[in-house]
């Protein structure tokens, strides 16, 4: 599930835009166990290049924002019109290793884009993407991507607010379907699945059988989308999979901040893990997802088991909440946000697949952060009721990449550490 929060940090919104999505079959991986501290902050190593990479940055997020976006890690792209060089580049692509799939706000988008048709071939397909407080709504449509030195082709895409069709009122919660709401020109969308709901909405469209991701478009008058089961064939598809080659995950390369933050940084996107000499995994840990698409972390480090995940699209380490964590809130509209006295120096163990890793990590005042940084490696806050309704988890969001280079590999998909899903650093 996608979540989006908003709140200002001093006088600098912070935009939260991530998923774990637990969809899809999942297969076992291989990793040997390893113990070891990583310290947040520290060195990455020299940035990848190649033909396979594509320059990434983290500052304030695309013009015309109302206010400006806080650890959002962007990057270019080229969508094209399916089989043309009728095509356009379009920036400030959110990099979000916890959702899968390419989507465009129709609103940045100017290019006729093929309408994707359900199993019937008759009626169009639109798409109700969830966050934990709100969507996105818009069509499926067709188109090809180009971006570093790599092109996918055929791909069905999410046209964000797209007004072919109206919002269907069981598309529920607050909506992300322009630039303030999604804070994005789009979402690139490379996590460990090859469909963004997968067997999932394969089903007959009956809850809870179905999630109701997808809808057939018949009319455009009210009422006239239905939410509909959708063969994965036909599903949004995770765009590094639909790669000729470099397509069995990515890295995702950042460098080291200092404790104020940085007004902006760059780093890379590295398509494949193990396909060309700029992706081996080298001496990095492999973490195995379990069944439902995630890892565990204890907390502190050795202590209590959470569920946990990697997550680029998150833009702070959201982890358990303030009675397990004994950190205070921030005041106001600013209570997703921890507040401490003074920054706080925490460590924890992230566990997967018999791999284990001890990670330390710093958690500052939100409310004290500078308002002129839009990067930062210690902005954290509670995250309370998410998978499960009932339990703390632990979302490592964009804080944990600064430093790493971090790897996601995508299911079924043969890696030199064998198939994903799994996480690596």
């Amino acid at each position: 599930m996608l979540k989006r929060l908003t709140v200002t940090v001093t006088s600098v919104l912070v935009s939260i835009c991530g998923c774990g999505s637990g969809d899809g079959p999942v297969l076992p991986t291989s990793g040997a166990g390893a113990n070891y501290v990583v310290q947040t902050g520290s060195s990455g190593g020299a940035l990848a290049t190649g033909p396979n990479v594509v320059s990434a940055v983290v500052d304030q997020g695309p013009p015309g924002l109302d206010t400006p976006y806080t650890n959002g890690l962007f990057v270019t792209a080229t969508v094209c019109a399916p089989g043309t060089s009728n095509c356009q580049i379009i920036d400030h692509l959110l990099v979000d290793t916890g959702s899968v799939g390419l989507r465009v706000l129709g609103s940045v988008l100017t290019l006729a884009l093929p309408a994707a048709k359900d199993a019937t071939g008759l009626a169009a397909l639109a798409e109700c993407l969830p966050f934990i407080d709100g969507s996105s709504w818009g069509t499926v449509n067709g188109a090809d991507l180009r971006i570093g030195g790599e092109t996918a082709s055929a791909l069905s895409i999410q046209v964000i607010g797209e007004q072919s069709y109206p919002l269907p009122p069981d598309c529920t919660g607050t909506p992300a379907n322009d630039l303030n709401g999604l804070g994005a020109n789009g979402i690139l969308g490379v996590g460990s699945y090859l469909n963004d709901c997968g067997a999932d909405c394969a089903p007959p469209a009956i809850p809870p059988l179905n999630p109701g991701f997808y809808y057939r478009c018949s009319s455009a008058q009210a009422g006239g989308c239905q939410v509909t089961s959708v063969p994965v064939a036909l599903q949004i598809l995770n765009p590094v999979a639909a790669f000729p080659v470099d397509n069995n995950g990515v890295l995702i390369q950042l460098p080291a901040l200092p404790a104020a933050g940085a007004p902006s940084t760059s780093g890379v996107v590295v398509f494949g893990i193990g396909t060309q000499a700029n992706n081996g995994l080298g001496n990095a840990a492999v973490f195995a997802l379990d069944v439902s698409g995630y890892v565990e972390t204890a907390f502190p480090a050795g202590g209590i088991q959470y569920t946990g995940y990697l997550d680029s699209g998150s833009n702070a380490l959201f982890f358990l909440d303030q009675g397990t964590t004994g950190i205070p809130l921030c005041p106001g509209d600013m209570n997703i946000f921890y507040c401490p006295t003074v920054t706080t120096n925490l460590n924890a163990t992230i566990v997967g697949g018999g791999t284990s890793a001890n990670v330390s990590f710093s958690v500052a005042n939100a409310a004290q952060l500078a308002a002129r940084n839009f990067a930062f490696n210690n902005l954290a806050g509670p995250m309370g009721g998410y998978p499960d309704p009932q339990q703390p988890s632990f979302d490592w969001g964009l804080p944990f990449f600064f430093g790493r280079s971090v790897f996601t590999a995508i299911e079924e998909q043969p890696t030199p550490a064998g198939f994903g899903p799994y996480f690596a650093f």
